[in-house]
């Protein structure tokens, strides 16, 4: 089930919570805009406070929930 979310760039393509109690969310780029449809945007919120972002562009985001986070690049530089 696909869902526009209007002002912010995609759709949702699908979510849900997992079996240990974490959010996800995938997410659709390309609609509206002249983006390539992207099959790696998504993001988790986890149970612990921590989440996690794969961006349309190739770069991820993770913040451990206690303070730490990592960001990667576009091409993992």
């Amino acid at each position: 089930m696909s869902s526009n979310n209007s002002g912010k760039g995609y759709s949702v393509t699908s979510s849900g919570t997992n079996s240990q109690g974490n959010h996800y969310c995938s997410r659709d780029y390309s609609s509206g805009n002249s983006q390539p449809a992207n099959s790696n945007s998504y993001h988790y919120s986890n149970s612990n406070g921590s989440y996690y972002y794969s961006n349309p562009n190739g770069s991820t985001y993770y913040n451990t929930g206690d303070g730490g986070s990592k960001y990667t690049a576009p091409g993992g530089k």
